[in-house]
């Protein structure tokens, strides 16, 4: 049985039971069971599958860590978060948040109007609101405006430009003014792919002179009492602590310097996003190396010593961690269409009465091949592999010999992973494996469920959904549905992914692509016109499972539509192509506009049948 690294990267949420890949909640539901509800109702296409139980998980497990690290350092500040809807704003994860969060007073984060105006419609009453990234006047005075209603807002400073307009609006507007809070442009530099996102050439934040121009202007224009919280994040999905301990020391110094500059009101301090989530399948390959009760306990000390060093107030902690909140919450499930190496069937072979002798020899092998030999045997069929497409090359074999290869090669391959046991996770067998990989297509898109794999290398575990309790031989090259080559999931040697030997025409093979609840939405692109897919919100207790809200994905003449085509207008010009045909009868046109009419307003994706 392979587990796939279940029990490294699902913190407990997902197990396998009887060969399958269940639910770690209530009555444990097996996915594939969802799935097949899911299909028998029609939707046969890729599955987003949500299960809010894991927001909340998620939500809880940060409130409590953070309070436990509060009572063990007799923390005299509060802990508060913030999640940012840059991570995923879609309602059917925002709606559930934003539930669950309420009884933590668990509050949102905007970057832009449109997630400003998000947040002032669904943020709990009194919970934070906090606000990030560039701001015009337009998006300053929506901060105004959420505070007139009772929003507890913090408008986060940029850059000097922006104070200057929160200076000017608040003495056009209403009483009630928004809290002020400062990015910080820190030296102190994050680790990984976003690393950028901090020290002091990132793009947001004020540097020390700044700062100090910052607090005098807010006092010139008697605004500093609205001075309540500095900010600054590393970057995302920081892997190592000790950077983000350098980096609130020198925060948490900037803190009290400003603190005697006379910002008494200055209480809290925001130190952004990063929380790493363990993405990993192999315990060599950690992404995340630190614990959440380490992380909390770590920003918890440091800030209660410097607060002791300096005499000051301990700050209140603000987080985001987004990506930790999200990530686990949705799981994309795809049918595998295609094993391309079926084709290499012992029935396919086409062997002459006289053959050349390369062909003879890998024969022999795959007759005379066994546990013992299995190794060398397979080593002796790629070099023949090799010297058979020489000779075709040169012209001293034909097109059947070179096909007689190829087959004889992967019947040898695929009997010696069977024959070797354990044996495929050796260094040699998964060299070999590199070269012949099975090709298992997907009918998914790659740069619309995952786009971070595509542009950054980000890993997502990856895993069958059913036949854990069988070993699985062939080294897996994932491709999906698109017209791009950039469309693939490569075989690693490094962290081999391993799938079954599956006849396709015999049952149903399904692969689970799990923790792409952060980013990964809102960034999917619509290359080949392939959206978003059909998504069911999965509520479990004990005694069953109820599948809710299903939003299927969008059909042909939608996406057409968001691109801004006259949909009216492409349907009459195919009438008007099909009206004027000389190839068909009326009955035939009234045929192909009713199939016509049917494919546009059906989504994309490729349909299956299940056997």
């Amino acid at each position: 049985m392979k587990d796939y690294g279940i029990d490294i990267w699902s913190a407990d949420n997902f197990i396998i039971k009887n060969g399958k890949v269940c639910v770690n909640y209530g009555k444990k539901p097996a996915l594939i069971d969802i799935v097949k509800a899911l299909r028998d109702d029609g939707y046969k296409g890729p599955l987003l599958l949500r299960f809010p139980h894991l927001i909340q998980k998620q939500i809880q497990r940060i409130y409590t860590k953070f309070e436990r690290a509060k009572k063990e350092f007799d923390y005299k500040g509060s802990f508060n978060a913030v999640y940012p809807l840059k991570v995923n704003q879609y309602p059917g994860f925002v709606k559930h948040l934003v539930q669950f969060g309420k009884d933590y007073n668990y509050g949102l984060e905007a970057g832009s109007k449109a997630e400003l105006l998000l947040a002032m419609a669904y943020n709990n009453e009194k919970a934070p609101i906090t606000v990030n990234g560039f701001k015009d006047r337009e998006l300053i005075n929506m901060g105004f405006i959420a505070k007139e209603m009772g929003h507890n807002i913090t408008l986060t400073i940029e850059g000097l430009n922006e104070l200057e307009s929160i200076i000017d609006i608040a003495k056009q507007r209403f009483k009630p003014k928004p809290n002020i809070g400062l990015r910080v442009r820190l030296h102190s530099a994050g680790v990984g792919i976003w690393a950028k996102s901090g020290g002091i050439n990132s793009k947001f934040g004020l540097t020390s002179t700044e700062l100090i121009e910052a607090v005098n202007l807010l006092k010139k224009n008697d605004l500093l009492d609205f001075f309540t919280m500095i900010h600054f994040h590393l970057g995302s999905q920081i892997t190592e602590i000790h950077p983000l301990k350098k980096a609130l020391i020198e925060v948490g110094n900037i803190y009290t310097e400003l603190r005697k500059m006379g910002a008494k009101n200055l209480k809290a301090i925001n130190l952004g996003g990063g929380l790493a989530v363990e993405y990993s399948q192999s315990k060599d390959e950690k992404s995340r190396h630190y614990t959440l009760s380490e992380y909390a306990n770590d920003m918890v000390f440091l800030l209660k010593s410097i607060a002791e060093q300096k005499k000051d107030l301990e700050p209140d902690i603000f987080i985001e961690s987004g990506r930790f909140v999200a990530a686990h919450h949705a799981v994309l499930i795809a049918p595998v269409l295609e094993l391309f190496s079926h084709e290499y069937t012992e029935n396919k072979l086409n062997l002459k009465e006289k053959n050349p002798k390369l062909i003879d020899e890998l024969y022999d092998l795959y007759k005379s091949i066994n546990s013992e030999n299995a190794l060398e045997y397979m080593h002796d069929s790629t070099d023949h592999l090799q010297s058979i497409l020489t000779l075709f090359d040169l012209g001293y074999v034909d097109l059947q010999d070179r096909s007689n290869c190829e087959i004889l090669v992967h019947l040898i391959i695929k009997k010696a992973t069977k024959l070797l046991g354990e044996a495929p996770h050796s260094p040699d067998l998964l060299a070999l494996q590199d070269e012949v990989q099975e090709r298992y297509l997907i009918n998914f898109s790659l740069f619309q469920s995952m786009p971070d794999f595509w542009g950054l290398e980000q890993g997502f575990p990856i895993m069958p959904l059913t036949h854990l309790d069988k070993k699985p031989t062939l080294s897996a090259n994932i491709w999906d549905i698109t017209c791009d080559s950039d469309g693939e999931i490569s075989y690693s040697k490094d962290n081999p992914l391993i799938l079954h030997d599956i006849n396709l025409e015999e049952e149903n093979y399904f692969l689970g692509f799990f923790l792409i609840g952060a980013y990964q939405e809102v960034l999917g692109m619509k290359h080949n016109l392939f959206v978003h897919p059909t998504e069911a919100t999965i509520h479990i207790d004990d005694k069953d499972y109820e599948i809710k809200d299903i939003i299927e994905s969008q059909s042909i003449l939608d996406i057409l539509d968001d691109l801004d085509y006259d949909v009216h207008l492409i349907m009459d010009i195919l009438n008007e192509k099909i009206a004027n045909s000389n190839l068909i009868n009326e009955k035939q046109k009234k045929q192909i506009l009713g199939e016509l009419y049917l494919f546009l307003n059906d989504n994309g994706y490729l349909k299956t049948v299940d056997v």
